[in-house]
Protein backbone atom coordinates (compact mmCIF):
# COMPACT_ATOMS: atom_id res chain seq x y z
CA UNK A 1 0.00 0.00 0.00
CA UNK A 2 1.28 3.56 -1.16
CA UNK A 3 2.02 6.28 1.61
CA UNK A 4 -0.84 8.39 0.02
CA UNK A 5 -3.45 5.48 -0.23
CA UNK A 6 -2.23 4.39 3.20
CA UNK A 7 -2.64 8.14 4.79
CA UNK A 8 -6.21 8.63 3.17
CA UNK A 9 -7.53 5.24 4.74
CA UNK A 10 -6.13 6.27 8.08
CA UNK A 11 -9.11 6.44 10.56
CA UNK A 12 -7.11 8.87 13.19
CA UNK A 13 -6.62 12.85 12.16
CA UNK A 14 -3.51 14.13 10.97
CA UNK A 15 -1.12 15.25 13.42
CA UNK A 16 -0.59 18.75 13.36
CA UNK A 17 -0.58 21.48 15.74
CA UNK A 18 -4.24 21.12 16.18
CA UNK A 19 -4.55 17.73 16.85
CA UNK A 20 -2.25 18.26 20.19
CA UNK A 21 -4.35 21.27 21.21
CA UNK A 22 -7.70 18.95 20.97
CA UNK A 23 -5.45 16.60 23.04
CA UNK A 24 -4.50 18.64 26.02
CA UNK A 25 -7.97 19.52 26.67
CA UNK A 26 -9.28 15.84 25.82
CA UNK A 27 -6.73 14.71 29.18
CA UNK A 28 -7.82 18.38 31.07
CA UNK A 29 -11.33 17.19 30.54
CA UNK A 30 -10.64 13.72 32.02
CA UNK A 31 -9.08 15.09 34.90
CA UNK A 32 -12.05 16.92 35.49
CA UNK A 33 -14.40 14.43 34.26
CA UNK A 34 -13.19 11.86 36.05
CA UNK A 35 -12.90 13.43 39.72
CA UNK A 36 -15.97 15.03 39.43
CA UNK A 37 -17.59 11.33 38.87
CA UNK A 38 -15.42 9.73 41.99
CA UNK A 39 -14.71 12.51 44.06
CA UNK A 40 -17.97 15.02 43.23
CA UNK A 41 -20.26 12.21 43.61
CA UNK A 42 -18.46 10.32 46.10
CA UNK A 43 -18.71 7.33 43.99
CA UNK A 44 -15.20 6.16 45.11
CA UNK A 45 -12.97 5.13 42.17
CA UNK A 46 -13.12 1.49 41.82
CA UNK A 47 -17.06 2.21 40.75
CA UNK A 48 -16.27 5.01 38.45
CA UNK A 49 -13.89 3.12 36.56
CA UNK A 50 -16.29 0.15 36.55
CA UNK A 51 -19.02 2.91 34.78
CA UNK A 52 -15.89 4.63 32.50
CA UNK A 53 -14.65 0.97 31.42
CA UNK A 54 -18.29 0.56 30.37
CA UNK A 55 -18.74 3.87 28.24
CA UNK A 56 -15.24 2.97 26.81
CA UNK A 57 -15.95 -0.31 25.96
CA UNK A 58 -18.91 0.87 24.21
CA UNK A 59 -17.42 3.94 22.34
CA UNK A 60 -13.92 1.95 20.99
CA UNK A 61 -16.43 -0.80 19.52
CA UNK A 62 -18.45 1.73 17.64
CA UNK A 63 -15.09 3.28 16.46
CA UNK A 64 -13.22 0.29 15.07
CA UNK A 65 -16.50 -0.76 13.22
CA UNK A 66 -16.62 1.84 11.36
CA UNK A 67 -14.64 2.11 8.76
CA UNK A 68 -13.61 5.54 7.91
CA UNK A 69 -12.63 8.53 10.53
CA UNK A 70 -15.18 10.22 12.35
CA UNK A 71 -13.43 13.40 14.06
CA UNK A 72 -16.43 13.50 17.11
CA UNK A 73 -16.53 9.94 17.57
CA UNK A 74 -12.57 9.32 17.29
CA UNK A 75 -12.30 12.20 20.20
CA UNK A 76 -15.16 10.62 22.26
CA UNK A 77 -13.09 7.69 22.74
CA UNK A 78 -9.89 9.66 23.62
CA UNK A 79 -11.53 11.06 26.49
CA UNK A 80 -13.09 7.80 27.47
CA UNK A 81 -9.64 6.79 27.49
CA UNK A 82 -8.26 9.36 29.56
CA UNK A 83 -11.17 9.31 32.21
CA UNK A 84 -10.93 5.80 32.77
CA UNK A 85 -6.99 6.31 32.69
CA UNK A 86 -7.95 8.88 35.46
CA UNK A 87 -10.00 6.63 37.82
CA UNK A 88 -8.09 3.67 37.45
CA UNK A 89 -4.68 5.69 38.42
CA UNK A 90 -6.37 6.94 41.31
CA UNK A 91 -7.74 3.67 42.19
CA UNK A 92 -4.37 1.94 42.20
CA UNK A 93 -2.33 4.18 43.40
CA UNK A 94 -4.73 5.48 46.56
CA UNK A 95 -6.97 2.85 47.30
CA UNK A 96 -4.64 -0.17 46.74
CA UNK A 97 -1.73 2.08 48.16
CA UNK A 98 0.81 1.13 45.65
CA UNK A 99 1.81 4.48 45.44
CA UNK A 100 2.58 7.08 42.83
CA UNK A 101 5.74 5.66 41.94
CA UNK A 102 5.04 1.96 42.05
CA UNK A 103 2.04 3.10 39.69
CA UNK A 104 3.82 4.63 37.22
CA UNK A 105 6.70 1.90 37.24
CA UNK A 106 3.76 -0.49 36.68
CA UNK A 107 2.13 1.40 34.27
CA UNK A 108 5.01 2.25 32.45
CA UNK A 109 5.96 -1.40 32.05
CA UNK A 110 2.22 -1.96 30.87
CA UNK A 111 2.85 0.37 28.29
CA UNK A 112 6.03 -0.77 26.45
CA UNK A 113 4.56 -4.17 26.73
CA UNK A 114 1.67 -3.21 24.88
CA UNK A 115 4.14 -1.61 21.98
CA UNK A 116 5.85 -4.59 21.95
CA UNK A 117 3.12 -6.86 21.19
CA UNK A 118 1.85 -4.08 18.70
CA UNK A 119 5.53 -4.02 17.03
CA UNK A 120 5.71 -7.93 16.89
CA UNK A 121 2.04 -8.54 15.65
CA UNK A 122 1.98 -5.34 13.37
CA UNK A 123 5.75 -4.76 12.57
CA UNK A 124 5.26 -1.04 13.34
CA UNK A 125 3.45 0.87 15.56
CA UNK A 126 3.00 4.21 13.72
CA UNK A 127 -0.33 5.79 13.73
CA UNK A 128 0.13 5.59 10.07
CA UNK A 129 -0.57 2.05 10.30
CA UNK A 130 -4.19 2.48 11.38
CA UNK A 131 -6.31 1.58 8.79
CA UNK A 132 -7.07 -1.68 9.57
CA UNK A 133 -8.98 -3.29 12.94
CA UNK A 134 -6.17 -5.15 14.87
CA UNK A 135 -3.31 -2.20 14.86
CA UNK A 136 -6.10 -0.18 15.61
CA UNK A 137 -7.04 -2.14 18.97
CA UNK A 138 -3.51 -1.99 19.64
CA UNK A 139 -3.87 1.71 18.70
CA UNK A 140 -6.33 1.89 21.74
CA UNK A 141 -5.05 -0.46 24.03
CA UNK A 142 -1.63 1.36 24.04
CA UNK A 143 -3.64 4.76 24.48
CA UNK A 144 -5.39 3.66 27.36
CA UNK A 145 -2.27 2.24 29.21
CA UNK A 146 -0.66 5.85 28.43
CA UNK A 147 -3.55 7.78 29.81
CA UNK A 148 -3.22 5.93 32.58
CA UNK A 149 0.26 6.24 33.00
CA UNK A 150 -0.13 9.88 32.99
CA UNK A 151 -2.39 10.76 35.45
CA UNK A 152 -0.24 8.73 38.31
CA UNK A 153 3.00 10.68 36.52
CA UNK A 154 1.27 14.07 36.77
CA UNK A 155 0.11 13.37 40.54
CA UNK A 156 2.99 11.82 41.53
CA UNK A 157 4.83 15.17 40.02
CA UNK A 158 2.72 17.63 41.50
CA UNK A 159 1.77 16.01 44.90
CA UNK A 160 4.02 13.89 45.94
CA UNK A 161 7.72 15.70 44.44
CA UNK A 162 5.83 18.78 46.05
CA UNK A 163 5.70 20.81 42.81
CA UNK A 164 2.27 22.09 42.83
CA UNK A 165 0.37 22.16 39.76
CA UNK A 166 1.24 25.21 38.31
CA UNK A 167 5.04 24.10 38.31
CA UNK A 168 3.99 20.70 37.68
CA UNK A 169 2.09 21.95 34.40
CA UNK A 170 5.26 23.89 33.40
CA UNK A 171 7.66 20.83 33.54
CA UNK A 172 5.34 18.85 31.55
CA UNK A 173 5.44 21.47 29.13
CA UNK A 174 8.88 21.89 29.06
CA UNK A 175 9.09 18.09 28.23
CA UNK A 176 6.80 18.65 25.53
CA UNK A 177 8.74 21.64 24.27
CA UNK A 178 11.75 19.51 23.39
CA UNK A 179 9.71 16.87 22.36
CA UNK A 180 9.03 19.19 19.35
CA UNK A 181 12.39 20.67 18.98
CA UNK A 182 13.37 16.71 18.44
CA UNK A 183 10.48 16.21 16.22
CA UNK A 184 11.99 19.90 13.92
CA UNK A 185 15.75 19.62 14.27
CA UNK A 186 16.71 16.01 15.02
CA UNK A 187 16.47 12.79 13.97
CA UNK A 188 15.28 10.99 16.26
CA UNK A 189 12.16 8.78 15.27
CA UNK A 190 8.97 10.93 15.04
CA UNK A 191 7.00 7.62 15.98
CA UNK A 192 8.74 7.43 19.48
CA UNK A 193 8.50 11.43 19.41
CA UNK A 194 5.08 10.81 19.08
CA UNK A 195 4.20 7.98 21.88
CA UNK A 196 6.60 10.34 24.15
CA UNK A 197 4.34 13.15 23.80
CA UNK A 198 0.99 11.83 24.07
CA UNK A 199 2.17 10.12 27.73
CA UNK A 200 3.46 13.78 28.37
CA UNK A 201 0.12 15.47 27.00
CA UNK A 202 -1.47 13.17 29.74
CA UNK A 203 -0.07 14.36 33.16
CA UNK A 204 0.49 18.28 31.67
CA UNK A 205 -3.74 17.88 31.23
CA UNK A 206 -3.64 16.33 34.70
CA UNK A 207 -1.75 19.33 36.22
CA UNK A 208 -4.08 21.58 34.33
CA UNK A 209 -7.12 19.84 35.25
CA UNK A 210 -6.17 19.92 39.09
CA UNK A 211 -5.44 23.38 38.77
CA UNK A 212 -9.21 24.57 37.71
CA UNK A 213 -10.95 22.28 40.17
CA UNK A 214 -8.36 22.12 43.14
CA UNK A 215 -9.55 24.08 46.50
CA UNK A 216 -7.43 27.74 46.14
CA UNK A 217 -5.83 26.76 49.56
CA UNK A 218 -4.67 23.57 47.71
CA UNK A 219 -2.85 25.64 45.36
CA UNK A 220 -5.47 25.35 42.43
CA UNK A 221 -8.35 27.79 41.02
CA UNK A 222 -11.20 26.32 42.79
CA UNK A 223 -13.87 25.74 39.12
CA UNK A 224 -16.36 23.42 39.79
CA UNK A 225 -15.52 20.13 38.29
CA UNK A 226 -18.68 19.86 36.23
CA UNK A 227 -18.69 23.23 35.58
CA UNK A 228 -14.98 22.67 34.44
CA UNK A 229 -15.67 19.67 32.29
CA UNK A 230 -18.45 21.36 30.80
CA UNK A 231 -15.99 24.59 29.68
CA UNK A 232 -13.77 21.95 28.47
CA UNK A 233 -15.75 20.10 26.61
CA UNK A 234 -17.06 23.48 24.80
CA UNK A 235 -13.72 23.98 23.87
CA UNK A 236 -12.83 20.73 22.37
CA UNK A 237 -15.99 20.85 20.02
CA UNK A 238 -15.10 24.24 18.77
CA UNK A 239 -11.92 22.94 17.80
CA UNK A 240 -13.28 20.05 16.53
CA UNK A 241 -15.33 22.79 14.11
CA UNK A 242 -13.00 25.27 13.38
CA UNK A 243 -9.27 23.95 13.90
CA UNK A 244 -7.55 23.36 10.47
CA UNK A 245 -7.04 19.52 9.48
CA UNK A 246 -8.66 18.18 12.04
CA UNK A 247 -11.94 17.25 10.46
CA UNK A 248 -10.18 15.34 8.06
CA UNK A 249 -8.02 12.24 7.86
CA UNK A 250 -4.37 12.47 6.71
CA UNK A 251 -4.38 13.86 3.58
CA UNK A 252 -0.26 14.58 3.34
Amino acid sequence: MNDSLQKSLSKVPEVTLAFWIIKILATTLGETGGDAVSMTLDLGYAVSSFIFAGIFVAAVTVQVTRKTYHPFLYWAVVVATTTLGTTMADFADRSLGIGYAGGSSLLFVLLMASLGFWRWSSGSVSVDTITSRKPEMFYWGTILFSQTLGTALGDWMADTNGLGYERGALVFAIGLALIAAGYRYTKISHTVLFWSAFILTRPLGATLGDLLDKPIEHGGFAYGRFSASTILAILMVACILFLPKIKSPQTS
